[in-house]
């Protein structure tokens, strides 16, 4: 059986190069970075190598990147971190409503701190509208937190326009960039972004290590103890051979970033193109245009996502209901709810995130296999019967 993984988004695989890189780092280079003896010193010579690729391949300077555990560790220093540090100064965040579960679940965590929260509403393509977020802002403002492009349905935000909005206001600007990092260009200076969170497992890179960029002379505070390991702003020992990883996997994506573009926007939309005209009522979800090369989020009447992913699943094909942090759950997705969606539509929604080693024969056995299940499935939906009569 032919098996065909197009759930990118969720994770990808380790590139070769990346893995190959790390390895040394288990066994051969294995010293306690914070050490001061020889075998601490080339462990921290690799982790100062890795974060000076990772701050040149966004255009900042090496001492702005701290490493994580994680986008979502990122997600809850950069916003708890500075509503701790500006707390005299204001109690007031805004974000969408369409942001990932990092994000979101720490604003209503600092909501039951005692913060104020905007959750901005988006349109039908899942776009933030500048105009809403300076209409937000007041006095007791201190930080905008909205994701660079959206993990369900690939909407890229016009972050340029509202991080010069922010500044001109005074206000810390955090983007949630974990599904753009080493996938579309990326410069924090033209993004006009005082925060960032990025993971290297989105990028053919290792799991459990991440960034947070933080501008000079943004005020955070840690929000965890123990240690004063990454710039007194996150303790632990490093992550030695995930972190080489991470520099590596960048140092990849700039070499093949334009080409993997290239190939993988023509494939969606080759699928994309085809599935709708090969499935009845069915609709593409975000924007048509401004969105990730990869991504393509499908519903589909009349079916449930649940049934489709198991079905496509013992075909071979993985795919998701949407974001893989939320994939257990049985309510429709918030994202596409935001969107205007009906929660029946939604129920019926699948996302499809192609990758770099994702092939044309991989797109034509989704296009033959998908719609013969559609198909199945809808002959045991009462509401289809009942659309038919």
């Amino acid at each position: 059986m032919r098996r065909v993984y197009l759930d990118n988004a969720a994770t990808t695989a380790v590139d070769g190069d990346v893995l190959a890189a790390m390895l040394p780092y288990f066994a051969n280079y294995f010293g306690n970075a914070a050490s001061l003896h020889s075998f601490g010193q080339d462990a921290r010579q690799a982790v100062e190598e890795a974060r000076q690729q990772i701050a040149s391949f966004i255009g900042a300077r090496a001492e702005e990147i701290i490493f994580t555990g994680g986008g979502t560790e990122s997600d809850n220093l950069a916003l708890r971190g500075v509503a701790s540090a500006l707390r005299t100064r204001g109690n007031h965040i805004i974000t969408s409503s369409i942001e990932h579960h990092a994000v979101s679940e720490t604003c209503a965590f600092l909501e039951r701190e005692g913060y104020r929260v905007t959750y901005l509403p988006v349109d039908q393509y899942g776009l933030v509208d500048p105009a809403a977020i300076k209409g937000a802002i007041c006095n007791e403002t201190i930080i905008i937190s909205i994701m660079h492009a959206n993990n369900e349905v690939g909407t890229i935000q016009p972050l340029a326009e509202i991080g010069l909005i922010a500044r001109e206001r005074g206000i810390c600007f955090h983007t949630d960039a974990v599904q753009t990092l080493g996938h579309i260009p990326l410069k924090v200076n033209d993004l006009n972004v005082d925060l960032l969170s990025a993971s290297a497992h989105k990028l053919y890179g290792p799991k459990g290590v991440g960034i947070l960029y933080v501008r000079k002379g943004t005020r955070i505070d840690p929000i965890m103890h123990g240690g004063e390991q990454e710039r007194k702003k996150r303790p632990s020992t490093h992550n030695v051979p995930c972190i080489v990883g991470f520099g590596r996997a960048v140092q990849l994506a700039s070499e093949r970033m334009a080409y993997d573009i290239e190939v993988v926007t023509g494939l969606r939309n080759r699928f994309i193109k085809e599935i709708t005209e090969k499935i009845d009522n069915c609709r593409l979800n975000g924007h048509p245009s401004q969105r990730l090369p990869n991504n393509a989020n499908i519903s589909i009447e009349y079916v449930e996502g649940e049934s489709l992913v198991l079905s496509l699943d013992m075909e071979g094909i993985a795919c998701s209901t949407g974001s893989a942090c939320s994939s257990t759950s049985l309510e429709p997705s918030h994202v596409l709810l935001a969107i205007g969606c009906p929660r029946e539509l939604a129920h019926g929604s699948l996302r499809f995130s192609l990758g770099r080693q994702t092939t044309a024969a991989d797109i034509d056995y989704v296009l033959d296999i998908l719609p013969a299940i559609v198909t199945r499935l809808r002959r045991m939906s009462p509401l289809y019967k009942k659309e038919l009569r």
